[in-house]
């Protein structure tokens, strides 16, 4: 295995630095409140990096997310690449891939996805019913991408007859809301030859790429902190308990990383990576609980400051923890997987 990236896959993560770090301040997410950054979007866009996912792959959007999480920047480039721009590519009919993917390309479309599937929509005769209860960035999603009861993944325009969106607030802001479906008419992705498996995994490894980011924003804010801050005449990271709880901070986050790379890579290599997706999702969510409270436990009273920058990574974290599955629920589903000796999930 080798996770170095290519020169395509490291211009567009650098360049993706470059916005995050130049547009994604604290200043613009406080404008933001729990919405999305229009502008910010729009300049990732004209950059051409949500289109440049289909080139540089899965290991290419998780550097890309890595870069977003790192300034908790509140765009839809995970909905829109994994569940659309990804998902349409790899299993859309040529039809779909020729009206849906210019769209979320440039911008002008964005996707979403009601996943996993939980048994709360059903199909009866190509027409979808049911409540998923929250999907991130719902709210700015052009076109959904559902996965019903029989794992079945169904494409569904936002705004069709029997489609209401209801905003709900979640720990993070992802501009969520609650899918509600009344005999909406959707067309399947591709051709029904069941893409929910490999949806899923790819996604999971997406949002663990996501979760590394955060996690080094949050360990990053926390060194910075400890180092200026100084306690009975020196600094808070002369102190070993601060270097053992940053130094376990840094090797979960490093864990989180290598996992969802060797997952992505899998997949971009066209190999089996159904369980390495479940297993870079359960450091996502069991690792990066522990980091996002460490980085704030390390600011001491500041980090109980619902304002602090270093907040947000802890509600990043939370977030990221449960979506697609909390730590107890994936460990069972890969024990199953493992137990059956099947591979799910591939490209």
């Amino acid at each position: 295995m080798d996770f170095t990236p290519s020169e395509e896959q490291a211009a567009a993560q650098g360049l993706a630095a470059r916005i995050f770090g130049d547009l994604s301040t604290h200043e613009r997410l406080v404008a933001a409140g729990t919405g999305t950054d229009a502008g910010l979007w729009k300049e990732l866009c004209t950059a051409g990096l949500p289109g440049a996912v289909e080139d540089i792959g899965l290991l290419g959007l998780v550097l890309l997310l890595e870069e977003q999480g790192r300034a908790t920047a509140q765009v839809p480039l995970a909905v829109t690449c994994v569940y659309g721009i990804l998902a349409v590519a790899e299993h859309g009919t040529a039809e779909q891939r020729e009206r849906l993917l210019p769209g979320l390309r440039d911008g002008t479309a964005v996707a979403t996805g009601a996943f996993p599937a939980r048994g709360g929509v059903k199909a009866v005769e190509g027409a979808l019913y049911g409540v998923v209860p929250w999907v991130p960035w719902l709210r700015d999603a052009t076109q959904v991408l559902v996965a019903d009861a029989e794992r079945e993944v169904w494409i569904v325009e936002a705004g069709a007859p029997g489609v209401t969106v209801v905003p709900v607030e979640t720990t993070a802001p992802w501009s969520a809301g609650r899918l509600v479906l009344d005999g909406v008419r959707g067309e399947f992705l591709g051709t029904g030859s069941g893409a929910c498996a490999a949806v899923l995994a790819a996604s999971r490894t997406a949002f663990a790429g996501l979760q590394a980011g955060v996690c080094a924003g949050s360990l990053a804010r926390a060194v910075q902190h400890t180092s200026t801050r100084e306690q009975f005449g020196r600094p808070l990271s002369t102190n070993q308990g601060v270097l053992l709880r940053a130094a376990d901070a840094h090797m979960d986050t490093e864990a989180i990383r290598v996992t969802a790379y060797e997952a992505a890579w899998r997949r971009d290599q066209q190999l089996d990576y159904a369980a390495q997706a479940l297993t870079a999702a359960w450091w996502a969510s069991e690792a990066g609980r522990r980091v996002v409270h460490a980085g704030q436990h390390l600011h001491g009273g500041t980090g109980a400051d619902l304002d602090h920058p270093v907040h947000r990574h802890f509600l990043w974290g939370r977030q990221l923890d449960a979506y697609l599955g909390c730590g107890a629920e994936l460990l069972e589903e890969l024990g199953r997987l493992i137990g059956s000796g099947r591979t799910e999930g591939t490209s």
